[in-house]
């Protein structure tokens, strides 16, 4: 029998200043590695320290998550930039947590870009080669996460990184593969049971159902839940649970 295992992943780390957004240290003690933000599409320099600290104390993969600089749009907005400006920004915020990272004694593990970014990378070539190229650059060793069959983990591959499959557990997809935009009025999947057994089917079969009824192919490496849900915590307890049942071991990417 096959034995099947994926990360779980969470973006974190985003709250700001006097801003608290989502429940970062009940939903740590409940994945396997942590995006966090380091202060261009959310956080600062408070809560990157306390991310990374709380991190380590759970024994949970540290990344780098890399956004726009957009907090008002909580990075989630297309900002026009070329190769060389997307290139230099990702280094800059790989940097940050990379100090902290240091300065709490651990290692960083990955880096996940963030919000429009992520999406643009997927299937932008240019983009996701800068991208790649940045977190090489910064140290090879480091694992690339992105959009599962899309262009930034080609780049990755193509350039001498490791990477790592995401797919998304409360976001639906194109036929292309692609995440519906968040504009659309089912681009997220609010039921519970249906977006772990949409997880499970990726994990064990390597296919997901998109909007059209047609099962696409897909890859799963590490699943994301997003940490500014309402509902995180009780999403990510239900899905550890059920993959677990369902004999899925969680497990960093890279361990």
């Amino acid at each position: 029998m096959k034995q099947h295992t994926v990360d779980l992943n969470s973006d974190l780390g985003e709250s700001f200043g006097a801003y608290i957004i989502g429940q970062d240290e009940l939903v740590m003690k409940h994945i396997s590695s942590a995006n966090i933000a380091a202060g261009y599409h959310a956080g600062d320099h408070n809560v990157l320290s306390r991310s990374v600290k709380m991190a380590l104390e759970n024994h949970v993969g540290i990344g780098a998550h890399p956004g726009f600089p957009d907090l008002q749009g909580f990075g989630r907005r297309n900002l026009f930039l070329n190769p060389e400006e997307i290139y230099n920004m990702v280094v800059y915020q790989i940097g940050a947590v990379k100090a902290f990272v240091k300065v709490h004694k651990t290692v960083l593990n990955h880096v996940k870009p963030h919000g429009a970014l992520y999406n643009i990378a997927a299937r932008d070539k240019e983009t996701a080669q800068a991208i790649a190229q940045a977190v090489y650059d910064v140290n090879p060793e480091l694992i690339l996460f992105g959009l599962s069959g899309g262009e930034l983990l080609k780049a990755g591959e193509k350039i001498g990184l490791k990477t790592a499959a995401e797919v998304f557990a409360d976001r639906s997809y194109q036929p292309d593969g692609t995440l519906t935009s968040r504009t659309e009025p089912n681009a997220l999947i609010h039921d519970p049971d249906e977006a772990v057994h949409r997880v499970i089917t990726m994990v064990k079969d390597g296919k997901v159902e998109a909007v059209d009824g047609s099962n696409i192919p897909i890859q799963a490496d590490t699943v994301c839940v997003h940490g500014d849900s309402e509902q995180a915590l009780a999403f990510v307890t239900k899905l550890r649970q059920d993959l677990v049942k369902n004999g899925i071991t969680i497990k960093r990417v890279g361990s």
